[in-house]
């Protein structure tokens, strides 16, 4: 079916646009991008003034835990999240059961996204086999069948030669590394990030350095190798300086932060101890909070990714100490930005797009979307000023592991294009 959005106000700095404008989508492509078209007859009609159009969203750090843990969530649930979220594009994890370190799993991922057809997975394929950091997983099969990138994420690689070998060989095939950057030896049994909050609480301490240590290790492999790499959820000052400087000397380093450590502290876990607080790396201090807002406006962040971590009720229903890391963020990712970044001021949508569409899509090496005459139809829409609240049974993921439901959020996700099919159309998962 062919679409025509009225009214939108399409944001692409790609190619400098800012403006009012319809959209005609025909066979999967843009068609015509003028300040008015009448629609042809059997062309569906989605009348959106007010809204936002902007080139495709991409999420490249997700969890989609099929195959292995399907309880938690599946590629079905998992990519309608995506969709529900805005989303057109996402990139898998690979610490699923079995560990996506060969092609016949990275076959798997895609086949099943296909066949669900909400959004298009990426996979990142494991760096080492079984994620256990001592010999390289199969690198050059699983780019054959479509790995977009490399990650032990989960756990991190430890041992630095091991390091050098896998960006020696992910560099060949011209793949970003993308970095857990958790020094075990430090880090031990934290819980909480190691400062008042964690004494406070009881609760063992997990040091900034932890993370820090292995951010200066894997800035300076990719200078050694020219290996490009991807500081995953990075979340503390010093942290984002070593990237600045990083950047500065020219290394082919990027970096992510996640909506809920750019929104939330340590403070607010509280004598409750609520598990959907506990997040790996932890909720830093609130001057690292502020620092990552500033990174986020002046560039130094390159993307916003949700760490998209579902898991069962019965599991984070359990003792802090005892609960897994992680909380979903698919389906709260723009409201949060929009929420806390863009209506304070501190960035703007045109920074919203290069954050959520634009250098995504640069980071995996998969091609550019844009809103002109050409381009294939990858679109997000949304409505900037819709007040709402997120409630557990309006989400589409399988886990409902989120701090953030109660929360009012104003601005979502209303429509999504993706590969010229609508998967997403008022706020509803059409697929």
């Amino acid at each position: 079916m062919d679409y025509l959005l009225k009214g939108v106000r399409a944001i692409d700095p790609a190619i400098g646009l800012d403006a009012k404008r319809d959209i005609l989508i025909e066979d999967g492509v843009i068609a015509r991008v003028e300040e008015t078209i009448e629609p042809a007859e059997g062309v569906k009609v989605l009348e959106r003034s007010g809204s936002l159009a902007f080139p495709g969203f991409v999420d490249v750090h997700v969890h989609l835990r099929d195959p292995g843990f399907e309880y938690k969530e599946t590629i079905e649930t998992g990519t309608a999240a995506a969709a529900h979220g805005g989303f057109t594009d996402i990139c898998s994890m690979a610490n699923t059961n079995p560990v996506t370190d060969e092609a016949a799993i990275i076959d798997y991922v895609i086949e099943k996204a296909q066949s669900a057809g909400h959004c298009t997975v990426h996979p990142a394929g494991a760096c080492t086999k079984g994620l256990e950091g001592t010999s390289l997983a199969e690198m050059g099969d699983m780019v054959a069948h479509g790995a977009a990138a490399f990650t032990d994420d989960g756990r991190g690689i430890q041992d630095a030669g091991m390091m050098r070998r896998v960006m020696d060989y992910a560099k060949m095939f011209d793949r970003v590394v993308m970095s857990h950057c958790q020094d075990e030896g430090l880090v031990g049994k934290g819980q909480v990030n190691e400062g008042p909050v964690s004494t406070k609480l009881g609760l063992a301490g997990w040091p900034a350095a932890g993370e820090e240590v292995q951010i200066q290790r894997d800035i300076a492999l990719s200078e050694l190798t020219g290996c490009p790499i991807h500081i995953q959820h990075l979340t503390t000052k010093k942290g984002l300086d070593l990237v600045r400087e990083g950047k500065a000397r020219g290394v082919k380093v990027t970096c992510e932060a996640t909506p809920h450590h750019l929104v939330l502290c340590d403070e607010d876990i509280t004598e409750t101890y609520d598990t959907n607080l506990k997040m790996n790396p932890p909720l830093r201090s609130k001057v690292d909070n502020a620092a990552l807002i500033e990174a986020v406006a002046d560039g130094t962040i390159d993307v916003i990714a949700t760490d998209h971590a579902p898991h069962a009720a019965f599991e984070k229903e359990r003792e802090f100490e005892l609960a897994p890391f992680g909380i979903t963020g698919l389906e709260t990712s723009f409201g949060l930005v929009n929420t806390y970044l863009v209506k304070p001021g501190y960035i703007d949508h045109a920074r919203l797009a290069e954050l959520m569409a634009i250098r995504p899509r640069d980071i995996l090496r998969i091609p550019q979307v844009t809103l002109e005459v050409g381009s294939p139809a990858d679109i997000t829409v949304v409505d900037p000023d819709l007040v709402w609240t997120v409630e557990a049974q309006d989400m589409c993921s399988k886990s409902l592991n989120s701090p953030f439901i109660g929360y009012e959020l104003t601005g979502k996700p209303t429509d999504v294009v993706c590969k010229g099919k609508l998967t997403l159309e008022a706020g509803n998962v059409c697929v």
